[in-house]
């Protein structure tokens, strides 16, 4: 028998949002949270453990209709919650009326399958998490092998950063190392750093991407650090023609993805 939850007070309900609020609880119980139909069944395909389910039926069925849940394990436990719970719990508006909490994964370098002339977006010390979820939706667009984040300033499991990646956080191989580990680990392989940098740079497009190539992109606020400078096979900028001088780093790395796309096809 379901479960129906009433009460703000509920034990699970005050769980279901340190987890929304708090990185150190994600870290601390090894859980995350995920909302929305698409986002779970691409969650669920891409191997992850779903613990919990709370659904809002009145909700569901404004957004969906009839149709039914999407596929879960049977050892899943399932909670009906009122709307007014559903509201707190929820991150964003627009999730019809489900949310999961779902066993986070390790990410690490090790995990990556080996592929000829793999295209890799690396991001260093990312620190707003939107930014990273697009960027994921760009490389889940692309068909990039993986994202690698350095050193970063926000978690994986953020929830603003699987709301932007709509979905393709699941989808797109995604790790994370320090900049050392991960140059170590692109030299060895024989794959082309291409930093991302208006100092001592050529035209992206003037850049040959056919090869395995890391597409390396730095903070908005300070860039790349000098490591990543110095171990650069090529520094590359993308034209600026008006009178601002950088673009948001999402759409700075769809350009260059895109790019490494045009020339391979």
């Amino acid at each position: 028998m379901t479960e129906i939850i009433t009460s703000l007070q509920n034990a699970k309900v005050k769980r279901l949002v340190l987890l929304q609020q708090k990185s150190a609880e994600r870290r601390k119980s090894g859980l995350f949270v995920v909302e929305g139909r698409r986002e779970i069944r691409r969650c669920i395909e891409a191997g992850y453990e779903v613990k919990e389910v709370f659904t809002c039926e009145e909700l569901m069925k404004a957004f969906t209709g009839d149709e039914p849940l999407p596929t879960l394990p049977s050892d899943v436990s399932i909670y009906e919650v009122s709307r007014t719970v559903y509201e707190k719990i929820a991150y964003r508006g627009g999730t019809e009326g489900i949310v999961a909490t779902v066993a986070c994964k390790a990410h690490t370098l090790e995990q990556l399958q080996e592929k000829t002339n793999p295209l890799i977006v690396v991001l260093e010390s990312v620190e707003k998490p939107g930014n990273l979820g697009a960027i994921l939706r760009s490389a889940d667009a692309a068909g990039v092998d993986a994202v690698v984040v350095c050193d970063p300033l926000t978690d994986l499991y953020n929830p603003n950063l699987i709301r932007s990646s709509v979905g393709a956080f699941f989808s797109v191989p995604c790790v994370v190392c320090s900049s050392e580990k991960c140059i170590d680990y692109l030299k060895k392989r024989g794959i082309k750093i291409l930093t991302a940098q208006l100092q001592d740079s050529e035209l992206y497009y003037e850049t040959d991407m056919r090869q395995g190539t890391a597409i390396v992109m730095g903070t908005e606020a300070t860039g790349l650090t000098d490591i990543w400078r110095k171990a650069a096979d090529a520094h590359i900028r993308i034209p600026m023609l008006g009178c601002v001088d950088s673009l948001n780093v999402s759409v700075s790395a769809a350009i260059l993805m895109y790019e490494a796309v045009r020339q391979r096809r």
